[in-house]
């Protein structure tokens, strides 16, 4: 494979990134690697994607991410708002998580007792 064979493969990852996170009103990203993972992060990613199907919420993607350095509040989670801070959320567990569609994804209010960061 040659550099310009890489660059189109790029290009083409790059659109489809953009294509899947068009029209979403809010990304929601958890921590995946390791510290993440061990502390539950996979039951957290499964509790949003299968709240916000249940809710049919269209307009939110989740996706996820590594390390972010703070083993010690991990699972860590990331939810990006148009137009709105950044919140870091963390220890989320299955039953936080539930509760942070319901109030910050679906009625926009940030849970204060959770969050860990506001960028």
């Amino acid at each position: 494979m040659n550099l310009e064979e890489l660059k189109k493969i790029r290009e083409k990852a790059q659109k489809d990134v953009e294509l899947r996170q068009k029209g979403s009103r809010i990304r929601i990203v958890v921590g995946m690697g390791t510290s993440g993972i061990a502390a539950g992060a996979r039951d957290v990613l499964k509790a949003f994607v299968e709240e916000i199907s249940r809710r049919n919420l269209n307009d939110v993607i989740v996706t996820q991410t590594g390390e972010r350095g703070l083993a010690s509040q991990e699972p860590m989670v990331e939810v990006f708002e148009e137009g709105k801070p950044v919140v870091v959320y963390g220890n989320i567990t299955v039953e936080k998580a539930k509760r942070l569609i319901a109030e910050h994804v679906v009625n926009g209010n940030p849970v204060s007792e959770y969050a860990i960061e506001v960028m």
